[in-house]
């Protein structure tokens, strides 16, 4: 393969939006579903659970590819009071995930971890999302689109789900998955160049 296009990362998910937001700032990479166990330990705070899985996938992801490139693993939860929220498991799990976030400020923490084998670095990057006040029918309503489905928390910034949020602090990208400036940061540790793709030719 030429070295001018070979991926120079391995994105351990099977995320579209990941692996969009890694093509937003020019980074080449190759996807790689991981499977790892995602149940949150006991005692273990919603920071920690993220950051966890981050670097599990990141290790996994590594090991799996195994070509010698980094792997890049990161996960994104939702929380309120404390208390992750998943991706719903059906209707009435979305509307009781969305009424609980209703008219309120939550926390939307995701974790990115970048190993090569001999390092595992990783960062937590909190953004707080204010919601308007919802009603149950828009919640209905918002799950028949099936947006919602394989979303944490219910809900998809990026797509219909932009509707229900007045305002955010912090990161806009990590919301939708990924936290591009400090990923930048974290892969020129690794020698990943952004803007890989980027023609500066003209």
């Amino acid at each position: 393969m030429n070295s001018k296009t070979e991926p120079q990362l391995i994105l351990a998910s099977a995320s579209p939006r990941r692996s969009e937001l890694l093509t937003q700032i020019g980074v080449k990479h190759r996807k790689l579903a991981v499977d790892i166990c995602e149940d949150k330990l006991p005692d273990e705070t919603a920071m920690q659970y993220v950051e966890r899985l981050a670097r599990e996938k990141a290790r996994a992801g590594f090991k799996l590819a195994g070509c010698g490139r980094p792997a890049l693993g990161s996960d994104t939860s939702v929380v309120i009071d404390g208390q992750v929220l998943g991706k719903p498991v059906d209707e009435q799990d979305a509307v009781s995930m969305l009424m609980q976030l209703s008219g309120r400020v939550h926390q939307v923490m995701t974790a990115v971890a970048v190993c090569d084998g001999d390092r595992l670095l990783s960062q937590v990057v909190t953004t707080d999302v204010t919601f308007v006040t919802l009603t149950q029918a828009q919640c209905r309503l918002y799950w028949q689109s099936s947006e919602p489905c394989d979303k944490a928390g219910a809900y998809g910034i990026q797509g219909l789900g932009a509707v229900f949020v007045a305002s955010i602090s912090g990161s806009y990208s990590a919301v939708v998955g990924l936290p591009l400036m400090e990923t930048a940061r974290m892969l020129a540790e690794f020698d990943v160049p952004v803007w890989a793709t980027v023609d500066t030719t003209h």
